[in-house]
């Protein structure tokens, strides 16, 4: 383990120097500050408080989505990190996260000066400037529904995206389904792209045909359902598998608006199963993501990684829920 000299011995300064370093002391320049810091987490120096087992803090950095009720998705996935993590005695702080703070701060750097041993981050993007930074990082880290590759520090957890595309094909196929349209959630998300493979794969599986033109990339939430059913039911849809319950309920309302009847004229199928799903006009068939148990999981593959024990990617079991907005295919 790198120590205060080992640092200093690296960069060529005084021992107090790299102390000023590490502990935000105002009487040395920022760039020294950054070159101290940036160094520190290459060499993988730890400081004593981080090390003492009533100071040990993970941290969930949490971008792009909500989680402050239980009716929203990141609340139980929190939720679940936090309840693993406590039996093991760690603090967990959990902070979101903006574009704008992830070009300020850089991700190592920001978790060495905030004494964090590993972090677990929901929502970030592809395109995000921590991504890049990720890729290389000497801390512990796991990603929600994404991954970086060859980082022996850096962990993926996830529900089966193609096994819960597959449930809900297979689902609809069974019913007499074969125009079967795909709302998918954002353009250049990791996850929105595994599930259109997904929905690929499997539709050529049950030899059904695929037709581009019943694919589209929306939004995770129930606003853009307008832009893209309309077209589906005009192109014959006669079911369409939503990328998250908020789509799907979107979907619903956009049917009902144009005078058809769920399911007795179009089924809908959503994904995550949240408590809202259940309470819908009619009540949504759905694949649940046990979120409180993605939380467990996210933190058992962080606390594997702190010990240095390397795990690429945990994925939990998808389950169909069949509720009444599905139905035999009369058309």
């Amino acid at each position: 383990m790198a120590t205060i000299k080992d640092i200093a011995d690296r960069l060529g300064i005084a021992v107090s120097t790299v102390s000023k370093g590490l502990n935000g002391a105002n009487d040395i320049s920022e760039d020294l500050r950054q070159l101290v810091l940036d160094t520190a987490v290459e060499m993988g120096y730890t400081t004593k408080k981080m090390r003492k087992v009533e100071h040990r803090k993970l941290c969930v950095f949490i971008e792009n989505m909500d989680y402050d009720t239980n009716e929203q998705f990141g609340y139980d996935v929190i939720l679940g990190f936090k309840q693993a993590a406590i039996q093991e005695k760690w603090d967990v702080d959990v902070v979101s996260i903006t574009p704008e703070l992830q070009i300020a701060e850089r991700y190592s750097t920001y978790m060495l000066k905030n004494g964090y041993t590993g972090a677990f981050l929901i929502g970030i993007a592809l395109g995000d400037e921590w991504m890049e930074q990720i890729a290389t990082t000497t801390i512990p880290t796991v990603l929600f529904d994404n991954h970086v590759p060859k980082n022996l520090n850096v962990g993926y957890v996830g529900t089966d995206n193609y096994e819960g595309i597959d449930l809900a094909i297979d689902y609809l196929s069974d019913l007499g389904h074969t125009k079967i349209a795909l709302l998918n959630g954002s353009d250049g998300s990791l996850v929105s792209e595994q599930r259109l493979d997904a929905y690929m794969e499997s539709m050529h599986n049950h030899g059904l045909p695929v037709d581009e033109n019943l694919t589209a990339f929306g939004f995770y939430v129930a606003d853009c359902a307008k832009y893209y059913v309309p077209d589906f039911l005009d192109r014959g849809a006669t079911a369409i598998l939503c990328s998250s319950d908020l789509i799907a309920q979107g979907a619903i309302a956009e049917c009902q608006k144009r005078g058809l009847l769920v399911p007795e004229d179009i089924s809908v199928i959503g994904f995550d199963d949240l408590p809202v799903a259940a309470r819908m006009t009619p009540p949504l068939t759905t694949i649940r993501q046990d979120r409180c148990e993605l939380g467990k999981s996210a933190y058992h593959t962080l606390s594997c990684l702190v010990r240095h024990v390397s795990i690429s990617k945990t994925l939990m079991r998808a389950q169909l829920i069949r509720r009444n907005s599905t139905g035999i295919c009369t058309r």
